[in-house]
Formats: structure tokens, sequence, C-alpha cells
């Protein structure tokens, strides 16, 4: 049982490959985002800040993503899809969704095929949105071709070709081994040589000038991967296409203050800005309750002194816990945390590891964790996900990790383990809830 979970993975059939898709929303437009270089529709849910900028865009549409044939989920295939080929995937997908015209953003390498396609069927493009892309790919041309590929297959799997998506992330170990496994799960590295030398020939501009409908082109001033000047050439080319620049901020669109970007992508598409909306008053999250065991019974053991001296040092180890696993704290609740991630699996990770650390020092923890939809109330945050996560941890026992079924979901494959704890009922919550302990 829970209020929000992630979108279900859906394939259509373009021609006789599969290609993998998400929807969020249903708002009354649809909007088809065009990946870049890397992708896959399932674990880039796992990167901060990634949901919450569609969860945004979903608010005021429906907003379909997908994986490249060869890449993510979708099926792998010989060699690399032409631009004609992906063309050909966009409008399978937007047939198996029911979409007859949709809002096409593309980013970063998206952005010539969502070009062409706006070009070729502007029966089914309502508008383009363009961030962070070019016409040309500058960046693999001259003689060093194939030097330059074979470096990038060669650190393919590291985070190293990420390091310049999300440059702001790169002093970030846990950040980098994460990005390093979004590389991995996106393709291999002899299927990224053969994306990179297809990528070489990739040169839309010709096609610029044949673009009628109204196109809105975004660039960050400081993205490390395409140069503004590029974004720049890209929108004084397309008829009346309005440009925007930011001062600041990566390549990949997730990441920094992207209320601005949101903003404009809205009143773009619908006319107005939602400047309530922009605040992201409610956010999906991972909550995490943890709980001192016999802590009333353990401080009149103590002693007053002594006993606050243990929770000075709980709440040092919480704190250091919760920022190793890039989590926020949102308050100590007396002889317990309240917590949320952006990651499930960083959530159980840390619940796990803190459980460990405070052993340690004496002070056994009961966890309980739920991933749902939160509400932003200030410094604190409220919402059903909150109570559900606290409902969890009442069940749990001493030293254990317990969370609910939709996290248990999220982190598949993860290399966490989980043992069932039976079906509950939660006081306040309806239905049923499968439980389960955490263990890594």
């Amino acid at each position: 049982m829970n209020d929000f979970v992630l979108p279900e993975t859906r394939y259509a059939l373009s021609g006789d490959v599969n290609i993998a898709y998400q929807v969020m929303g249903s708002g009354p437009v649809d909007i088809i985002m065009v990946p870049g270089f890397a992708s896959h529709v399932e674990f880039l849910h796992e990167l901060a800040g990634y949901t919450a900028f569609l969860r945004r865009l979903s608010t005021f549409a429906r907003v379909v993503t997908f994986d490249k044939r060869g890449q993510g989920l979708s099926d792998r295939i010989s060699g690399a899809p032409s631009l004609e080929q992906r063309m050909d995937d966009v409008r399978a997908v937007m047939d198996d969704v029911g979409s007859q015209r949709a809002v096409v953003i593309g980013f970063s390498e998206g952005a010539a095929m969502s070009v062409l396609f706006a070009a070729t069927y502007p029966d089914r493009a309502i508008q383009l949105v363009l961030f962070g892309g070019f016409a040309a790919a500058f960046s693999f041309r001259g003689k060093d071709l194939e030097e330059r590929i074979a470096q990038v297959v060669k650190a393919w799997g590291t985070g190293e070709l990420m390091k310049s998506v999300v440059p702001s992330q790169a002093i970030n170990q846990d950040a980098i081994n994460q990005l390093a496994k979004f590389e991995r799960l996106s393709a291999s590295p002899g299927a990224v040589r053969t994306i990179a030398l297809l990528n070489a020939q990739i040169d839309i501009r010709p096609i610029l000038p044949a673009v009628q409908v109204p196109t809105l082109v975004l660039h960050r001033r400081t993205d490390a991967r395409v140069p503004i000047e590029v974004g720049r050439y890209l929108a004084a080319q397309i008829p009346n296409a309005k440009f925007i620049e930011y001062p600041d901020g990566d390549h990949a669109f997730w990441t920094g203050n992207t209320d601005a970007l949101l903003g404009d992508i809205e009143e773009f598409v619908t006319g107005h800005r939602d400047n309530s909306s922009a605040e992201l008053e409610r956010i999906l999250a991972t909550v995490l309750f943890t709980d001192i065991v016999d802590s009333t019974r353990s401080a009149a053991a103590m002693g007053d002194q002594a006993w606050r001296r243990s929770l000075d040092s709980h709440d040092q180890l919480a704190k250091q816990m919760i920022d190793k696993h890039r989590g926020i704290l949102v308050k100590n609740t007396g002889d317990g945390i309240l917590a949320t991630f952006d990651g499930p699996g960083r959530a159980v990770r840390c619940a796990l590891a803190f459980g460990t650390a405070a052993q340690q020092i004496g002070l056994p923890l009961r966890a309980g964790l739920h991933t749902g939809e939160i509400e932003i109330r200030g410094r604190d945050i409220g919402g059903v996900a909150v109570h559900a996560a606290a409902r969890v941890m009442a069940k749990s026992q001493s030293s254990e990790v317990l969370v609910s079924r939709v996290v248990t979901d999220l982190v598949a494959g993860a290399g966490l383990k989980f043992a069932e704890r039976g079906s509950h009922e939660l006081k306040g919550l309806p239905g049923r809830w499968d439980l389960f302990a955490a263990s890594a």
C-alpha cells in the first residue's frame, strides 16, 4: 500500500525493436522527452533531482520518457540507430500512448533528432524545446576522432564522462559511483563506441531553417559539455526561436536551480507560469524514522548527564550518516530522527549503517522507511508518506530496519536483501501493508 509509486516501464514496438518508456502525469498536453547520449528510464530516478523535475512537468502535462533503441531497457541492437530510426521510435511511443501531437523536448544529443522530427512531422510536434543541444557533433570531429572515442570507451562505466555532465557532483564520490553505474546500465562499451562514431556524423545545420513549429532553446552559460555558443547558434538558425540562457548550472537538466528552467518551459507550453508549483511543495522522497530502543529505561539507568552525552553522540552519528548518504536531516525527535532521501537505496543503506554505528556505542535502534509523496512545510515535512514511515518504524524490532513494499520494489537489483515480516494494519492508514526487514 502506498500513496505514490514511480511510473511503470512499458514497451512500444518500433518495427521489430521494443522501446522502453514511462509515463508520468495526465495533463492536457503531452511532452515527449528525448534523451541525450545515455539513458535508463528506471535508474535515472535514482539520480538526485531527476524525479522531482519530471514531477513538476507532470503538474501541467503528461510526460513521456523513453530509452533509445540499443540503450537502457530498450532492445539491444547491432550497430547504432540512425536519426531516421530514432524518429520512428518516437512515433512508435507516441502511438502506443495514444498521443497524436506532443511538445518535443530534446536534451543534448537528443536535440538534433528532435529538430529533425519537428521539421519532418510538424503535424505531430506542437512545440519544440531544446536544452543543452547542438546541431553538429562538434566534440567528436577532427583527425583525433578515433583516439578521443577510444578514451571515452576506455573510461566508460567509471563515471568519468558523467563528470562533465554533472560537474557540480565531481568531488562527491558517492555521486560519481552512482553515475558510473548509470553509464554501465545505459550501454556497453562496444555500444558506446558505435554510437559515438555515428554521432560524430550528426550535422542538421541545413535543416534548422525548415523548422516551423514554435521553438524554445535553453542553455546554461557554464555548461561544461556543450558550449553556450553552440546553443546560441542553434537558436539563431531556427526561425523565430526564443533563446534563454542561464548564468550557471550543469549540462544535466535536473541538477542545480531548476525553478527558472521549469518555469520557462511551463510558460512556453501553457502560456502561464505557476509560481506555487515552482516551489516544489510536494515531492517524492524516501522517509526514514529511527528510534532508540528502551530509551526511557536507559535514561533512568544511566542518569541525566550520561544519557545526555549518549544522545549527543547519537545525534552526531545521525548527522554524519545522513550527510554521507546524501539525505536531509529534517529534525531530531528526542530519542530518534526524521530524515528524507531522494533515493530509496541510499535511505536503506543509511539506516543500516546508522543502526550498526549506534549499536557500537550501546544505543540499539529500530528504523522504518517508506517512499511516497511528501509536503514541504518550511523546515518540516508532512503527508501520508511521513505517517506511513512512522507506522512502519513502530512495527520494527530492536536493531531492525523495516521497510514497506514500495521500497523493496524501487531498490530491486541494488544488492540489498529483504526478509518478509508479514502483512500488517498500520494505525490510521487504509488496507494492509506488506513489511520487510532489510539487510546488506
